[in-house]
């Protein structure tokens, strides 16, 4: 009792405080700006049907000098019919102020109190906010009436009503969260939908019939696989099936509304249940894969587990509507999947042009620990309203299991609810106890409709638990005796449901079980028939993929040259600036000497090279999209795809502006984001092959914020999941004595990640090499994820230009750059030094410096990955086999790409006949750190790896 005393105290709506707080809010009726503007916020929140029951009450009091200030006499409504002297209303203002003030505390605060731990461990029941003794009632005042003029859907109500009105829509089985969003119109959007004395849970026996069967398959499939392959991982959906009737909701709903395509993630926990009964793949399949059977029989790759993969079908609905599926193949690495998705999304979206975002949703499903846990879900939530990542809302279904592998809430979290992280960004959260399973798919419901109207993100927090260990292996027992003692002695949900719809006459006695052995039966003959069992496809290159193939094994260059008289034509469109636009003089002259370059041939540099590669394909029909940190501008100033003017700060893309028949483009400044934003392109470039989709990072080194998604997605996406990509990345690299944080873009690493023609890994040293780079991805059959290592001083190199020839039709890229054709003068060469980007250009300027043209050959290798063997075998042909071999490179020897090419061009070397056994290395020594942040130091070390790779 202390305690609570203590709590009631504490709280500003205690009742010895509300004296004072009437005697505030009768002053800001009157003159909001004659109060604190704290306190003037808090009542700015009242809704505004309570204010009107003030207004009418105080209308009827007499004026009289005070400091309420209140108003002049105006009749009494019938509300108040009758004589009322001025205390007589100044009680009834007191007592309504008093009711209003316990009605707001619900509709805040009631969640606290509501009955969500379907084990009963975590339950409050007394909040002082939501006492009505903390607001003066007594019990004797519980069956007073009050005038509510139909809020909570009551005219009028005694206290007692209202109680069990507020209970019912707050603190039952759902608590809500919504009071914290700004938006009024959100606000009383979700009042008008849960107030009511019916509640929000009226529900037909017809529909409660078909939860019961839904919950019947999913602990069905989940005890099934439990009995017949006892031991195996499966990471159950046991203790939260109310699940799968929330997503069936959720899917129902939303094609109700106008949706024609759902992209779903998860983690592994439950994704074999949702596989089978919401995706409709086959039991077959999925028991086969239990057996031993391999998904990828037909096609090289090296599979995932079953609890990763993916899959996309076509649903026809109860009600005849059609929608398409797709589940995202995902790893153990939890919430990684987010962003995903939702590229995945606006792709959709942009393909069907889907401008209003209703036809394509997001639908993501989190663990409790995870989703507070995980850094990408914040980096996620906040894409929700943002210019070229914004996908109209997704909807977040946390399976609360009350514990994240081992660890309890109170060490996974600082906050009361897994969820708190999406209140910044102001999404209404909606707890829920999983044990009601009508509960759930209401609420299923109210957030798809939400979601739908208001085209932003929503959370579903259902509270359940996980009745197995982390997997079906584990003794959960070990650090959560007590749970996990509750668990054992704690029915299913279908039998709890069960057991409450024979109470209600809905089902017979027995019939629930009836039900659930037939399910059994039907799995029984699945598993037969899965020894047998031989899918018709595999699931890849449908859809948007349609038409494109697997990767040969055989080198192909795709068509890349351009029609000279296309370039330029293109090349003076995009110089070629309005008018009225008023450009920065500085930026300006950049684009004259664009221009320039574009009507004399000759000096294209970087960006040039690159508007004119986005040009082109635009022109061809296909999108591009560039996203990343300050990609507009570009981190180095060189790109300037976006001009502002001057004066407006209107944004204005000249690229955009090409052609009336283009294809569109996006140039978007990315939230400062790594690991999000990465994700969100690869997911992207999943569903739109046919998009130039490119992420460029800020410095190439700040792609190691990113690695899980160059592990797990990108370099092994299509052995795992067969789910080819064609995103490029734009990683800034080279050592201009800036730093060890803005040299390297950790080349060693993707050369680490090469294997199986899995991804293309390119350092190109001139303009031109990488314009026609650019445009190979999109000029094969075939997809590959393209990895760039691109210039910062080279962007300005007077030496690192192209002619526009070198970029018209009949050239390609070269993978392996010689600087002359093959002639006699081949043989007088005693020294080839071979390297790759911006260190040729100081190579070369040494040579000259030490008059050793004829002596000393520079071959560069533009492309790393796969590795030009062919190539570098006709290359290395030219030479006498007694000349000396070296490899140069910036970066230190236990990095860069010395370690990937070292063998591979000593086996070359083997094939030719070379006398050199060994290759050379001038570079760096070995380092901790990728470069020194001395800038004497760098050129101390710079000119000695240039010295020793003449002379080593």
């Amino acid at each position: 009792m202390a305690k609570r005393r203590e709590l009631e105290q504490t709280s500003f709506l205690y009742g010895g405080n509300s004296s004072f707080i009437e005697e505030l809010y009768a002053r800001y009726l009157t003159d909001p700006a004659s109060i604190d503007p704290s306190w003037r916020a808090y009542f700015d929140e009242l809704e505004p049907e309570n204010r009107a029951l003030f207004e009418r009450a105080r209308a009827a009091v007499q004026p009289r000098p005070s400091h309420l200030r209140l108003v002049q006499p105006a009749p009494a409504p019938a509300a108040f019919a009758g004589s009322l002297d001025e205390a007589a209303t100044k009680q009834l203002i007191r007592d309504h102020l008093r009711v209003i003030m316990l009605i707001r505390a619900y509709r805040v605060r009631g969640h606290l109190i509501a009955r969500l731990d379907p084990l009963g461990l975590t339950h409050n029941e007394h909040h002082p906010e939501l006492d009505y003794r903390s607001y003066g009632f007594t019990d004797a005042d519980l069956d007073r009436e009050f005038y509510l003029d139909y809020v909570l859907g009551l005219e009028k109500a005694t206290l007692r009503q209202i109680m069990e009105v507020l209970k019912k829509t707050y603190s039952g089985t759902v608590g809500i969260e919504f009071m914290h969003i700004q938006d009024p119109e959100q606000k009383a959007w979700i009042q008008s939908r849960i107030e009511g004395t019916g509640g929000i849970f009226t529900t037909t026996a017809e529909d409660k019939r078909e939860v019961l069967e839904q919950l019947t398959a999913t602990e069905g499939f989940e005890q099934f696989l439990h009995v017949k392959f006892p031991g195996t991982k499966r990471f159950g959906l046991d203790g939260g099936e109310s699940a799968i009737p929330a997503l069936e909701t959720i899917i129902r709903t939303a094609a109700e509304l106008g949706c024609e395509e759902i992209v779903l993630g998860m983690p592994h926990r439950g994704r074999l249940n949702v596989l089978a009964n919401v995706m409709g793949k086959p039991y077959a399949a999925i028991l086969s894969e239990f057996q031993g059977k391999a998904v990828f029989d037909e096609v090289l790759g090296s599979g995932d587990v079953k609890y990763h993969l993916g899959t996309s079908t076509d649903r026809t609905l109860p009600d005849g509507k059609q929608i398409h599926l797709s589940l995202t193949a995902n790893p153990s690495h939890l919430e990684a999947v987010n962003p995903v998705v939702m590229g995945k999304a606006r792709a959709k979206q942009r393909q069907k042009g889907d401008t209003e975002r209703t036809r394509v949703m997001g639908v993501l499903l989190h663990g409790d620990a995870a989703f507070i846990g995980q850094g990408v879900v914040h980096e996620c939530l906040e894409m929700m309203d943002l210019k070229g990542y914004r996908i109209g809302g997704t909807i977040h279904v946390i399976i609360n299991n009350q514990i994240g592998f081992t660890t309890s809430p109170a060490y996974s979290r600082s906050s009361p609810y897994p969820s708190d992280v999406a209140r910044g960004v102001q999404c209404p959260v909606f707890h829920v106890n999983g044990d009601d399973p009508v509960a759930v798919t209401h609420v299923a419901r109210l957030a798809t409709e939400f979601r739908q109207k208001f085209k932003k993100d929503v959370v579903i927090d259902m509270w359940c638990y996980r009745r197995h260990g982390h997997n079906e292996g584990d003794e959960p027992g070990f650090t959560q005796p007590l749970m996990y003692k509750k668990i054992a002695q704690h029915p299913s949900v279908r039998q709890i449901f069960a057991r409450q719809l024979e109470q209600e006459g809905i089902v017979q006695p027995g019939e629930a079980q009836g039900m659930y052995d037939a399910f059994i039966r039907q799995l029984e003959a699945a598993h037969e028939a899965a020894r047998n069992y031989k899918p018709n496809k595999i699931d890849w290159l449908e859809g948007a993929w349609r038409g494109l193939r697997a990767a040969p094994i055989e080198y192909e260059r795709g068509k890349t040259g351009v029609a000279p008289e296309t370039l330029r034509e293109l090349g003076l469109k995009m110089t070629d600036l309005p008018p009225s636009l008023n450009v920065h003089p500085r930026l300006k002259r950049v684009i004259q000497q664009r221009r320039k370059a574009i009507e004399e041939g000759q000096g294209i540099d970087w960006a040039t090279a690159e508007h004119l590669a986005f040009a082109t394909l635009l022109c061809e029909g296909f999108p591009v999209r560039l996203s990343g940190e300050d990609v507009g501008r570009g981190t180095f100033s060189q790109r300037h795809a976006v001009i502002y003017d001057q004066m407006t700060e209107e944004k204005h893309i000249p690229l955009a502006h090409l052609r009336p028949d283009q294809a569109s483009i996006e140039v978007i400044d990315s939230i400062l984001s790594e690991e999000g934003v990465l994700g969100f392109e690869y997911g992207y470039s999943l569903a739109d092959p046919n998009c130039l989709t490119i992420w460029e990072a800020q410095f190439g080194d700040f792609a190691n914020g990113a690695q899980v998604y160059y592990d797990q997605f990108i370099s092994s996406g299509e052995s795992k999941w067969l789910r080819m990509c064609g995103l490029v990345n734009l990683l800034p690299h080279g050592y201009e004595g800036q730093g060890p944080e803005h040299s390297s873009a950790r080349l060693e690493r993707f050369l680490q990640l090469y294997a199986e023609n899995n991804m293309q890994i390119v350092y190109p040293s001139t303009p031109a090499s990488y314009f026609h780079v650019l445009r190979r991805q999109l000029h094969r059959e075939f997809r590959k994820p393209l990895i760039v290592m691109t210039p910062k001083s080279l962007l300005r190199h007077k030496r690192c230009v192209s002619t526009l020839e070198e970029l018209s039709t009949g050239s390609s890229f070269h993978r392996v750059l010689w600087e002359a054709p093959p002639s006699a003068a081949d043989q007088e060469v005693e020294r080839v030094i071979l390297c790759s980007g911006k260190i040729y250009y100081e190579l070369l300027q040494a040579r000259e410096d030490k008059g050793l043209d004829s002596q000393v050959a520079l071959v560069r290798l533009e492309e790393l990955a796969p590795f030009p063997e062919e190539a570098l075998a006709a290359e290395l042909k030219r030479y006498r086999k007694d000349v000396r071999l070296v490899w140069c490179q910036e970066e230190p020897r236990n990095m860069g790409a010395w370690f990937f090419v070292a063998p591979r061009i000593e086996n070359l070397m083997e094939a030719a006949g070379f006398e050199q056994r060994r290759l050379a290395y001038a570079g760096r020594r070995p380092s901790a750190a990728p470069a020194t942040g001395y800038h004497a130091q760098h050129e101390r070390e710079q000119r000695q790896l240039v010295e020793d790779a003449f002379s080593v």
